[in-house]
């Protein structure tokens, strides 16, 4: 839509915010502005949602942080946040029709849930004769706008980027809306009310337990300058969990407290200017374009929520019963007894939080040396994550289980010492997770029990009391995988036979 000076298509109109918590570069805000002569804007704390989720989610305390800061911002730009708590199926309509607005604006999902909520709100807007209008947001390219040659979705990464590259434009990097738009906010209507506190909302989310990220446009900003800087050496440092090398900013592309295009006006710009740093922003601009990949994904194949992308894996008779449950405890404690993978869990249960390369090592681990059902871990992880987002945690884990598009192939399976040796040679995040160990010397930490007792008794270590055995022998267990696996039809080796170019 064209920005008109005083013809507008409507009188009023309300912006409906879910994952897109900014007023910068916002599509859909800016598309009400330029399409409406007043704009509401509300978020609803979605009870459907947060019913499900324990009093002290973090996630919730970083929205909740999120929102406020928001409000603020729209109040300083003479606007409201109008906030509500309930299912947003009756409350959208219902807030919609109270202030009068002849359409609804909102950013556009993917997910099968979000997706049934907003046929069910369109049909509720559709009875009052009000428009719902969906906005492209969250990504660069959607659905079907990046195909191939032969007008297919891809199911293999490499050509899905490649196409990606071919087809990016400035223009479709470039941020939306101006400043001088929000002239155009509506101001707050009498009863608009302070956004609820946390307590109000059901939650209670302790300083201990929240996230280490600042929250909102601010906190992603800061993490953003934080970032820019180190992005050239993004390539080399990005597999080291002891070193800062990930830029931090998932939560924050997960709730939309930044936009994705000025993440990847940043990464792509400095990848075409080439040389060394070039490297670094191109490896990284790779990562933004997986989450593309999987929200595409997701998009033409709904089913890989419940079910494998190679409909031959589903086949595939995973571990199951009481040693299979203990395993699986043993994995979400963090009590394996193979020291990298349960640094990583550990990780995750304090802080929400789990280094890529460590996502790829502990889910190969509960698959492969587990033999237990990815979904068991997929699920732990959507609770525990962060930056949880069903697109990029479902096609991580299917990636990991060689069950999924363009995975790793069956017989690729970590050897969790090895990785362990390779990444965290020092075995520095090691010993910050698993404090246990920390007395151990050099490479005793990466495989207690090949140490020798009086280098174990000297760093007071008793396997067993202070450290627990290997729940599997690694050399065992990548046998019984092996055969697990051999009811899936061989498929051609990927090309992609290299640890790296694995999802973000």
């Amino acid at each position: 839509m064209s920005h008109h000076s005083d013809m507008s298509e409507f009188h009023k109109g309300l912006v409906w915010l879910r994952r897109d918590l900014r007023c910068t570069d916002n599509a859909t805000l800016a598309q009400a502005l330029a399409a409406c002569a007043q704009v509401y804007v509300a978020f609803v704390f979605d009870t459907t949602i947060l019913a499900d989720l324990p009093r002290d989610d973090r996630r919730v305390a970083f929205i909740h942080d999120s929102v406020t800061e928001l409000a603020q911002a729209l109040e300083r730009e003479g606007g409201a946040l109008m906030v509500r708590h309930g299912d947003p199926v009756t409350e959208i309509p219902a807030l919609a029709q109270s202030l009068g607005v002849q359409a609804v604006f909102a950013g556009r999902d993917y997910e099968p849930a979000a997706l049934a909520r907003d046929r069910a709100v369109s049909r509720a807007l559709d009875a009052l004769g009000m428009r719902f209008e969906l906005i492209k947001d969250h990504v660069i390219f959607e659905r079907s706008e990046i195909l191939s040659a032969q007008g297919e979705p891809y199911s293999v990464f490499t050509p899905y980027q490649r196409a990606w590259l071919r087809q990016v434009r400035p223009a479709d990097l470039a941020p939306h809306g101006r400043a001088t738009d929000l002239k155009r906010l509506a101001p707050a209507p009498p009863d608009v009310g302070a956004v609820p506190t946390l307590a109000a909302l059901g939650f209670d989310v302790p300083e201990a337990r929240r996230m280490a990220v600042p929250a909102g446009e601010r906190g992603a900003r800061q993490l953003l300058d934080d970032f820019l800087p180190r992005m050239a050496h993004y390539h080399e440092r990005r597999d080291y969990p002891a070193v800062r090398g990930p830029s931090y900013l998932s939560v924050h592309l997960r709730f939309g407290t930044l936009s994705i295009r000025t993440l990847a006006r940043e990464a792509h710009a400095a990848m075409l200017r080439g040389g060394e740093a070039g490297r670094g922003a191109r490896a990284w601009l790779g990562e933004l374009i997986w989450r593309e990949f999987y929200f595409m994904i997701l998009h033409h194949h709904p089913c890989v929520v419940e079910r494998a992308f190679k409909p031959a894996c589903d086949a595939i008779v995973w571990a199951s019963g009481a040693a299979a449950d203990a395993h699986f405890a043993a994995w979400c404690e963090g009590r394996t007894g193979y020291p990298l993978v349960d640094a990583a869990m550990r990780q995750i249960r304090q802080t929400g939080y789990m280094h890529n390369r460590l996502r790829m090592v502990a889910a190969s681990f509960l698959v492969k040396d587990l033999g237990i059902d990815w979904r068991r871990g997929e699920a732990y992880f959507a609770r525990a994550l962060n930056d949880f987002d069903l697109a990029a945690n479902n096609g991580g884990w299917q990636w990991a289980a060689s069950t999924g598009c363009d995975a790793q192939p069956y017989f690729r399976i970590f050897n969790p010492v090895t990785q362990s040796e390779k990444f965290d040679p020092q075995g520095r995040f090691i010993r910050k997770y698993v404090p246990e160990l920390a007395g151990l010397p050099g490479k005793a930490v990466h495989a207690p029990w090949r140490a020798d007792a009086d280098v174990l008794a000297a760093a007071n270590v008793t396997l067993g009391r202070d450290y627990p055995h290997p729940v599997v022998a690694h050399d065992v267990a990548r046998r019984q995988t092996l055969a697990r696996y051999a009811v899936v039809k061989t498929p051609a080796v990927s090309r992609r036979a290299t640890e790296g170019g694995a999802p973000a």
